[in-house]
Order: C-alpha cells, then sequence, then structure tokens
C-alpha cells in the first residue's frame, strides 16, 4: 500500500502597518507600498487617522504602527521604539490658530478645539500652558478630528484649535490667525527638535521579525528620498486638495534625514518631553529604549 504525502508551503508573515492617510506617511511608506523594496513578509498597509492608531496600540492590535510621542509613553512595555520614521518638527510643530486675532495671554479664557488627548500635540499644549501661565494653568478644550478643527473654528463652536498636519501650511488661506507654535516654543526652550510621530514594531514578534520590518520601513524610506518624484505622486493621493508645490513641502517638513535616523538629538528631543510630560503628570515614566 502506497503513502502519498502533500507538501504544504509556509504562508509568509503578514506585517499589518497602520499610518495616517496623510501625504508625508505616504510618501515614507511608498517603498513598501510600491515593491520597490522586497520581503519575505506580507505588508497590509492599515491607514486610519493618527487617534486611531494610538488607540489601537494600547491594545497591540498592529504587528507594527506609527504613533504619537506621546502615547508612545503607554505602550512602550509593547512595542519597540524604531530610529527611523519619526516626524519632528526643526522650530515648527502644532499650532494654535484663530479666527480673530488672539494672543497667548487670552488662551486661559477660550475653549481650544484638539485633535486628540494622546496626540504629541496635545501634550506639547499642556506644557507650553504650564510654562506660560505656569502649574495651576487653566487649559479648556474639547477634542475634534483633525481634519474638522479649522472648520469648527470658522464656525465659531470654539474660539481657537490646536491644528497639525496640513493645516500648518495652509491656516492663512482659511482665514486662521496664528496664535502660537509649539515648534518654535520648544526649540527656542529647549534647542531641540520637537517630537511627533514615531514608528513601532511589536516586541513579541521576536528579534528577526523586529529586524526586518526596520529593515523594510528604513529602506522605504530611503527608496522615496532617493526617488522623490514617484514617491511625491503616490502621495499626492492623500493630499486633500493640496497642490503638488505646497504637497511637496509639507513632505519635506517631516520626512528628512531626520526621518531615515532620528540620531541622538531626536532620541534626546524625546526623553525629554516625555520627562517633561512625567513631571506634570500626564504620562507615566519611561525608559525609552531605540532599537535600529
Amino acid at each position: 500500500m502506497s503513502m502519498s504525502s502533500t507538501t504544504t508551503t509556509a504562508q509568509p508573515l503578514t506585517i499589518r502597518l497602520g499610518h495616517s492617510p496623510d501625504s508625508d506617511d505616504a510618501f515614507m511608506f511608498w517603498g513598501l507600498a510600491s515593491g520597490t523594496v522586497q520581503s519575505p513578509y506580507h505588508f497590509e498597509h492599515i491607514l486610519r487617522d493618527i487617534q486611531t492608531l494610538n488607540d489601537w496600540a494600547m491594545e497591540g492590535r498592529l504587528e507594527s504602527t506609527a504613533i504619537s510621542v506621546h502615547a508612545f509613553a503607554y505602550v512602550a512595555d509593547k512595542y519597540a521604539l524604531l530610529r527611523h520614521g519619526g516626524s519632528f518638527g526643526d522650530n515648527y510643530g502644532p499650532m494654535v490658530v484663530a479666527s480673530e486675532p488672539l494672543t497667548v495671554a487670552d488662551l486661559p479664557e477660550v475653549v481650544i478645539a484638539v485633535p486628540g488627548k494622546l496626540t504629541s500635540a496635545f501634550l506639547e499644549l499642556n506644557l507650553f500652558f504650564e510654562d506660560q501661565f505656569g502649574t495651576n494653568a487653566n487649559l479648556k478644550y474639547e477634542v475634534v478630528p483633525f481634519d474638522e478643527i479649522i472648520p469648527a473654528v470658522q464656525e465659531g463652536r470654539y474660539k481657537a484649535g490646536l491644528i497639525i498636519h496640513e493645516s500648518q501650511l495652509t491656516y492663512s488661506e482659511e482665514g486662521m490667525h496664528l496664535v502660537a507654535d509649539m515648534g518654535v516654543w520648544w526649540t527656542a526652550k529647549t534647542g531641540l527638535p520637537l517630537p511627533l510621530g514615531v514608528n513601532v514594531v511589536r516586541k513579541d514578534l521576536g528579534n528577526e521579525a523586529v529586524v526586518e520590518v526596520s529593515r523594510c520601513m528604513r529602506e522605504s524610506i530611503s527608496a522615496g528620498l532617493n526617488e522623490r518624484q514617484s514617491a511625491l505622486g503616490h502621495a499626492l493621493q492623500y493630499a486633500r486638495g493640496m497642490d503638488e508645490q505646497t504637497s511637496d513641502k509639507f513632505v519635506g517638513m517631516y520626512v528628512n534625514h531626520r526621518t531615515l535616523d532620528m540620531g541622538e538629538e531626536g532620541v534626546k528631543a524625546i526623553r525629554l518631553l516625555l520627562a517633561e510630560g512625567a513631571r506634570i503628570g500626564m504620562v507615566p515614566p519611561v525608559d525609552v529604549e531605540v532599537v535600529d
């Protein structure tokens, strides 16, 4: 009696890769999305707003994801922080804007629309308030989806809004007045770039997978920087109405040499931001370890 044998082929590991549907993230991950970067793993791109990705990271839902630096303080036990993929503002960052001219001194008297309690922008706004108005500063806020903040301020539902993403370049065209720039404030105070977002990979995948995901993401960023026009063409799908010139400027703000490797200055900035957050009781103390 003969026995037949069947051979099964192991399925490649699927890495669900979370990132925002923004032109800078699309540019960063063009190398992977286009197949320019090859891997034995299968990468599934999951596009969600940053607040959703922050919430999912709390659950450890995705194998790898972009998250706010603020949120990393709560998930450092589950996720390893990568040296690449980070977003920093070099003397620019999230902004408080208003439909009518306001001064910084007016801010404790108004309700500010903010894009999420786990965003780095919200942590930085709290630190800004503490720096400007002391430990008893009264920050009044309501959470509004980031892309609805300027319309909400225009409609008069809020006196001011904390804006992120491409609104930082287009707010004046929409009739908004700048009240405060968190990046300008942070750099003047610390001499460091302002940490905003980072990319992480789940530790329980094991060292081999962590290293491979890290390699693929680093090479994807490098591919975009080396083949800028192709990557920018892909990114324009997510530009939310920005023209190519403005999109190129926005991408350049958040995908650059520091994105490829945050360097010791970037690590120092992240550690300082989270230490300051812990000092005012907004995040738990965390030991920031960065893996290659």
